[in-house]
């Protein structure tokens, strides 16, 4: 139990650090974390977002001390895009770059566009922290493309919350 607390702390830690260093960079927070903001219970393996191409390389500048993996493209997992990983607090971030980010579709085995919307993001207070976070619909959306086991169970968790929300109001 005092490990769990301690990796809520530190992703608390991690996040606050992250909001500071972007400022008004707009930001998109994606993956794991964005689920849990829509109700998904499950662990957070790591934080991850975009910003915008114009944005990317002054971040990774500014961010240097703390790569753990350059920025460069990376294909696997489902993703083929540019990214940079951090680790703060122990905390591994993984910062993207939307421009010519693809993710693999499950059904067709073909590599679309992942269009990350920053006009469409929600305000969400997490782990002490307010975050933009993509949009609730367009996450159930790419994740139901990748279709890996976590995104199902994503989906699942998502919806079941949202159920649990109208049986409530």
């Amino acid at each position: 139990m005092t490990q769990l607390v301690e990796r809520e702390k530190s992703i608390a830690q991690a996040l606050h650090w992250l909001t500071q260093q972007l400022g008004d960079t707009p930001y998109s927070i994606c993956g794991g974390l964005a689920a849990i903001a829509y109700g998904s219970q499950r662990d957070l393996n790591d934080i991850d977002l975009f910003v915008s191409e114009a944005d990317f390389a002054p971040l990774v500048n500014q961010l240097q001390p703390y790569v753990s993996k350059p920025a460069q493209r990376y294909q696997g997992e489902g993703w083929d895009l540019e990214y940079v990983q951090l680790i703060y607090a122990g905390i591994k971030i993984e910062v993207g770059n939307p421009k010519d980010a693809f993710i693999l579709n499950a059904s067709t085995h073909k590599w679309q566009p992942l269009n990350v919307v920053f006009s469409a993001l929600s305000k969400v207070y997490l782990y002490g922290n307010e975050l933009s976070v993509m949009n609730k619909q367009d996450l159930i959306d790419y994740k139901n493309v990748l279709q890996r086991e976590v995104d199902i169970d994503d989906v699942r968790a998502i919806k079941a919350a949202e159920g649990k929300q109208c049986q409530t109001t």
